[in-house]
């Protein structure tokens, strides 16, 4: 399972020439909006439990292996 931002990226990569600067500067952002898409993720998982703050280990590893990531 991938997210949509995860999506996007490879659709970027494989679909427009990497040797243009407008694409290049595409794929930078995406990369720079997964961080952003993780921490919204980790909002939504809090706001689903029965807890004030998230529990971070449980979280990352539901988020790593959901979506096949590598902590950074």
């Amino acid at each position: 399972m991938k997210t949509p931002m995860q999506e996007l990226l490879e659709w970027v990569r494989a679909t427009l020439p990497m040797d243009l600067d407008t694409p290049r500067m595409i794929e930078q952002k995406i990369e720079s909006m997964l961080e952003k898409e993780k921490e919204v993720m980790s909002q939504v998982y809090a706001d689903g439990g029965d807890w004030d703050e998230v529990p971070q280990p449980r979280f990352e590893n539901y988020y790593n292996e959901t979506f096949n990531t590598k902590e950074r």
